[in-house]
């Protein structure tokens, strides 16, 4: 049984600032270790219950942020950026199901810790065939397309509920109640570990029983929207050739399957960054 475990930062509990989370600031070395305890945790949890083989996918900023000398040896750590499917990477070799650590809630969403949707400077909203989704409904879709369910996914009270609303029956770890972007009733890091260990173990065990969701596939073609922070970005991204401009802000782009929607996609955001 191979499970990946794909990690972000933004949903780890104590983190309530964008500093705590940038490489550049001095506080980010705290939660790069808080983050690698998460990942550890939910490392144990799917072992005990019974996986063979684990990858972890370090999936914030360019992928540089979980501490190899602390995590657990018997996992192995995609890491660095670009990789074929970023936050998800490792997806397609084999997989069998996925969590989801340190996840945040898409841009937009209310009482959500740092809300964003790929880029929080230039991603004002994305949609997948009409529906609009977040980092969760993304990388879900691309674990989807490959017949991977997400089974887990701990962040703050929203994420998770978007999660659930999106998936279906996941096993959600709350870690922090927001009460707006920067502000968060938060648990001890060794509450939230013990939780996401013993989640880790319910969601295998859930799987196993055929309880966990199943793979959240979106049909072919793909229609993706792009809503962007400022027009400039829109004028940069229409460039990319397949995307058409909707309006000022918003672009749109049809693919013939998700790895090439979620390839294009962040071909756009690179092009909107710039």
């Amino acid at each position: 049984m191979k499970i990946l475990i794909a990690a972000d930062m933004e949903g780890v509990s104590g983190v309530v600032h964008w500093d705590q989370v940038d490489s550049t600031h001095s506080e980010y070395a705290r939660f790069r270790k808080l983050m690698t305890g998460d990942v550890n945790a939910a490392i144990r949890g799917v072992l005990d219950a019974g996986a063979d083989e684990v990858i972890v996918a370090d999936g914030h900023g360019r992928g540089r942020n979980l501490l190899i000398e602390e995590l657990d040896p018997r996992a192995r750590l995609n890491c660095g950026t670009p990789s074929p499917f970023s936050m998800v990477q490792g997806v397609d070799s084999g997989v069998e199901a996925a969590l989801f650590i340190g996840y945040h809630a898409r841009v937009g969403a209310q009482n959500a810790i740092l809300d964003h949707t790929w880029s929080s400077s230039c991603v004002a909203g994305v949609w997948l065939n009409g529906r609009v989704v977040g980092e969760t409904g993304w990388n879900a879709a691309v674990c989807g397309h490959f017949g991977v369910p997400v089974i887990l996914i701990s962040g703050d009270q929203t994420v998770c509920a978007e999660a659930s609303a999106l998936l279906g029956p996941v096993e959600t770890v709350v870690v922090k109640w927001a009460g707006g972007r920067m502000a968060a009733e938060c648990l001890p890091p060794e509450v939230a570990q013990e939780r996401i260990y013993e989640a880790a173990r319910r969601a295998i065990r859930r799987w196993q029983e055929g309880q966990a969701p199943e793979p959240f596939r979106l049909p072919p073609p793909i229609t993706v929207a792009v809503e962007l922070v400022h027009s400039d970005m829109a004028d940069r991204a229409a460039i990319a050739p397949g995307v058409r401009r909707l309006e000022g802000k918003r672009v749109e782009f049809t693919a013939e399957d998700v790895p090439t929607a979620y390839r294009t996609f962040r071909a756009i955001v690179a092009l909107a960054r710039e």
